[in-house]
C-alpha cells in the first residue's frame, strides 16, 4: 500500500473552497513545430499513451474510515483520459490578459477527488499562434521537484522523440489491491497507538533546533522570523477566486548581476527583484510598509531527506524582501548576507522535521485549523506569519517539445493561503525566467500591475548594479 505521508496528506486537509491545494501551470507552446499539424484528438492520444505507464496519473485517493489515518493511493481502474484533458478557446482578441482571465477562472476550481487529481486544459484561439496547456496537480501528489520531473514524462528533446523518461516513477507508486476497510482502521489505530513514542522522538530533537535558533537570534545570524511581517492589502481572509499574470526576463541579465555582486546567487537576484517589483507595486497604490515584506521561501530537501516515502519533501526560509530598501544594489547586497545566515540556519535543522511533525499531527488537525482561521476570520486580526510565498524552481536550460510542440514559456503558479493571498513562482527555461504570479482575486485583483514592474525592476537593478549609479 503507498499510503500518503503526513506532510502530502496536510495539502487534502488544509484544502477549503477558498483555500485550493493545487499547483498549477501555464505552458506556452509553438503548434507550428508539431509533426504533421496540431490536432487536439492526436494530442489527446498521445498524452494518454504518455500517462499509461506513470503512476502519479492513474491513482487517486482511498479514505480511511473515519479519517483516523491518512490516506493511501491505488490504481484508478476506471481511469479515463477525457475526465482530464479538455479543450476550449480563449475569448477575442485572443491576448495576455483573456488567457490570464481564463486561467484564473479554472485556477479556481477544486480537483474532483473522485479522481486522479490532475486536469489539462488546451487553450486555442491565441492571437499569437501559439497554444496554451493550463495544468493543474494537486499538491498532495507533488512538490516543486517531483511537479517539474514530471515534465520528463511528457517532454521531449525534439519534436518527434521519445519523452525524456519513459518510465515509470518508483517512488509515486500506487497499489492495484485495494485494502478493506476493517484492514484501513486497523492499520490506523496502529498508527494512534503508536503517537505518543513518535513523539518522544521528536520532542528531543526540536527543543535543540529551537535553542540553537534562540543563539543564533542573539548573534543576529538568524533567519527572518515569522509573524513579523507588516500587513498589506493581499493579507487577510481569502475567496476560491483567482486573478492571474505572468512575465519574462533575461536569465543572462540575472547572472550579470549576481556575478556583479560579490557574494550573491541567482536566488538572490530573484528575491531582491520581486522585493524591488512589490515595493514599486505597494508604493504606486500608497501602501508601501515602512518595514520589509516577509516571505516564505520553500526549499527542497529531496537531497537530504532520509525518507523514502512521501511525494512533498520541503522545508522552510523565511525571508525579508528589502521592500524598505530604495536602491537595488543595496537590497541585493543586504539580501546576500541575508540568503547565507538563513541557508546556514536552515541547514541546521533536521531536514526531515517538518514531515516527521506532519506524520504526527492527527488528520483532522489541519481541517480545524483552517475552519477556524476562515470562520473566525483570524488572518485580519492576529499578526501576519508572512505576507507571500516565492518559489525558484530550476527549469530545463535547453529547448523542450511538449507532445512535439516546442515549449516557448512555463509559468508555474502555485497555491495561496489564508493571510497570505499572493503566490511568485519563477522557473528557468532556455535562457528566460518566466515568472508566474497568482493571488486571490478580491485581495489584489490587479495582479497584472505587480507583474509589469518586474522589467521596469530590472532595468533599474542593471544601472544600479551594472553601470554604477
Amino acid at each position: 500500500m503507498d499510503r500518503l505521508s503526513g506532510l502530502d496528506a496536510s495539502f487534502l486537509y488544509l484544502e477549503s473552497g477558498a483555500q485550493l491545494m493545487h499547483v498549477c501551470g501555464l505552458i506556452m507552446v509553438d503548434p507550428e513545430t508539431i509533426p504533421g499539424g496540431y490536432d487536439f484528438e492526436q494530442f489527446k492520444k498521445e498524452l494518454s499513451n504518455r500517462v499509461s505507464g506513470v503512476a502519479m496519473f492513474n491513482r487517486k485517493l482511498k479514505l480511511v474510515p473515519g479519517r483516523i489515518d491518512f490516506p493511501l493511493w491505488v490504481v484508478d481502474e476506471e481511469f479515463d483520459i477525457d475526465r482530464h484533458v479538455h479543450r476550449l478557446a480563449v475569448p477575442a482578441p485572443g491576448g495576455e490578459r483573456e488567457l490570464s482571465e481564463v486561467a484564473g477562472h479554472l485556477a479556481g476550481i477544486p480537483l474532483d477527488r473522485s479522481r486522479p487529481l490532475w486536469e489539462m486544459y488546451v487553450i486555442e484561439g491565441l492571437a499569437s499562434g501559439q497554444l496554451a496547456v493550463f495544468s493543474k496537480m494537486h499538491h498532495s501528489s507533488v512538490d516543486g521537484v517531483s511537479g517539474s520531473n514530471m515534465i520528463s514524462y511528457l517532454c521531449s528533446l525534439e519534436p518527434d522523440a521519445p519523452p525524456l523518461d519513459s518510465g515509470d516513477d518508483p517512488s509515486a507508486s500506487a497499489s492495484h489491491r485495494v485494502p478493506s476497510d476493517l484492514e484501513l482502521v486497523g492499520r490506523g489505530l496502529a498508527s494512534t497507538v503508536a503517537k505518543p513514542w513518535q513523539l518522544a522522538k521528536l520532542v528531543a530533537p526540536t527543543v535543540r533546533t529551537v535553542a540553537a535558533t534562540v543563539s543564533r537570534a542573539r548573534e543576529g545570524t538568524a533567519m527572518a522570523a515569522p509573524l513579523t511581517a507588516p500587513r498589506t492589502s493581499f493579507n487577510g481572509t481569502i475567496t476560491g477566486h483567482r486573478s492571474i499574470a505572468f512575465t519574462d526576463i533575461s536569465l543572462d541579465d540575472i547572472k550579470a548581476i549576481k556575478n556583479a555582486v560579490p557574494g550573491a546567487t541567482v536566488n538572490d537576484v530573484v528575491l531582491a527583484l520581486s522585493g524591488g517589483a512589490l515595493r514599486r507595486y505597494l508604493q504606486d497604490r500608497g501602501e508601501l510598509p515602512e518595514t520589509s515584506l516577509l516571505a516564505s521561501v520553500p526549499v527542497s530537501v529531496h537531497g537530504q531527506s532520509k525518507r523514502t516515502s512521501g511525494r512533498n519533501k520541503v522545508s522552510t526560509i523565511f525571508c525579508k524582501l528589502g521592500t524598505d530598501i530604495e536602491d537595488p544594489h543595496e537590497r541585493i547586497t543586504a539580501m546576500s548576507v541575508a540568503n547565507a545566515n538563513a541557508k546556514d540556519h536552515h541547514k541546521a535543522v533536521p531536514a526531515d522535521t517538518l514531515q516527521e511533525w506532519a506524520d504526527f499531527a492527527a488528520p483532522r488537525t489541519f481541517g480545524l485549523a483552517v475552519r477556524m482561521v476562515s470562520d473566525l476570520r483570524l488572518a485580519e486580526r492576529g499578526p501576519v506569519i508572512h505576507n507571500l510565498v516565492i518559489s525558484n524552481v530550476p527549469g530545463p536550460p535547453v529547448p523542450l517539445y511538449f507532445m512535439g510542440a516546442r515549449i516557448d514559456a512555463l509559468y508555474p503558479l502555485g497555491p495561496v493561503f489564508h493571510g497570505a493571498g499572493l503566490n511568485l513562482t519563477v522557473m528557468s527555461n532556455n535562457g528566460q525566467m518566466h515568472i508566474g504570479a497568482i493571488a486571490c482575486r478580491e485581495l489584489m485583483p490587479r495582479v497584472w500591475d505587480l507583474a509589469d514592474q518586474f522589467q521596469a525592476e530590472l532595468e533599474a537593478m542593471k544601472a544600479a548594479v551594472l553601470d554604477g549609479d
